[in-house]
């Protein structure tokens, strides 16, 4: 049931990237010759106003074919005799509706099983943080320069930063003072620790679900960021990386793991996954790179200066060394997954 699961959200989520793309193109006067639902043989279809929608045989994801790889077509309404800023919108619509997703999500988790105020509960002793007088009941307002919206980004903050100093602000009857923190080991827990814990979760009410939801979306594309900086500076190993088969695992032990709590606890459990996941795409889809979006934002965007397209030509090529890189490392990831999970 889990890998089901799985599958499901990994699919809605692509799909819903996908719908980003169709509605701008419609709103842009862009022909679609296809909107599909899955993917292999189609087992439904039909053509409406000259977009062919169809459902696939495998739930998985979805696709809209825009003929934006067709150089030779006359059609003003073709993806390629568009304005270069209508092409823009509707590239950029696919992780911008990944980003409304993981809020929508946000949103829903968030009335579900309320919000972490950054409030301090307690302070152990032995730690520089009751040694620097932080004290419970006192607010973390920022830690490394950053605003601090959730307890959660304190304990991630210093899961990315071991061994770092860190300047904390917190707030105390109205007023703000500034500490500087070094983390201690835990020799027990095998990392680094500030020696402060977390007041719990609050309940909300409709206005703290939507604040806190965009607090929620802002904590994960901001933990994506961290973790891309973590890999480029080496932090991080690329055998770290997961992939499909790594989230079907993680859903498959969140389900079992949450299913004797409840239909509630497994909604919540999938809901968290489904925002991490669809934060994460969005983030990925917009990076610079050959074959993603982010990529061919670039060269619209090199159009939009030089008022000039770069050569179809040219730009194919790019793209396709990037999908060659970018299978390379899907193989490379997958494997590892199934080493992790297997083996």
């Amino acid at each position: 049931m889990g890998i089901i699961l799985a599958i499901l959200i990994f699919s809605f989520i692509v799909f819903f990237h996908e719908l980003g793309h169709f509605l701008l193109a419609k709103m842009n006067g862009v022909e679609v010759n296809e909107f599909a639902v899955g993917m292999g043989p189609a087992i439904y279809s039909r053509e409406y106003k000259g977009t062919k929608y169809a459902v696939r045989i495998f739930p998985i994801g979805g696709f809209c074919a825009m003929g934006e790889d067709d150089e030779a077509t006359e059609s003003p309404n073709n993806f390629n005799n568009k304005s270069v800023w209508a092409r823009i919108s509707v590239i950029a619509a696919g992780p911008v509706f990944n980003f409304i997703l993981a809020f929508i999500f946000s949103v829903i988790l968030t009335a579900m099983v309320g919000y972490d105020k950054p409030v301090v509960s307690g302070v152990e002793e032995g730690y520089l943080a009751a040694e620097a007088g932080i004290q419970a009941g006192d607010t973390i307002v920022k830690m490394g320069g950053k605003r601090i919206h959730l307890f959660r980004e304190v304990s991630v903050y210093n899961q990315f930063h071991q061994g770092e100093e860190v300047a904390v602000t917190y707030r105390r009857n109205g007023e703000e003072k500034t500490v500087t923190l070094t983390p201690k080991e835990d020799k027990e827990l095998g990392y680094e620790r500030l020696g402060i814990s977390s007041s719990g979760y609050e309940k909300a009410n409709l206005l703290t679900a939507l604040q806190y939801g965009v607090y929620v979306e802002r904590f994960w594309i901001n933990t994506t960021l961290e973790s891309l900086k973590m890999l480029v500076t080496g932090k991080v190993g690329i055998d770290q990386l997961s992939g499909p088969v790594g989230i079907v695992d993680v859903v498959d032990d969140s389900y079992k793991e949450s299913r004797s709590y409840g239909f509630m606890a497994v909604l919540a459990q999938l809901l968290y996954i489904a925002i991490l996941i669809s934060a994460n795409l969005g983030v990925m889809n917009l990076l610079p790179l050959p074959a993603l979006d982010g990529g061919r934002l670039v060269f619209l965007f090199v159009e939009a200066v030089r008022r000039k397209r770069v050569p179809p030509e040219k730009e194919g090529y790019v793209h396709l060394v990037g999908i060659a890189c970018l299978m390379i490392l899907m193989v490379f990831v997958m494997f590892n997954d199934i080493r992790r999970v297997f083996f």
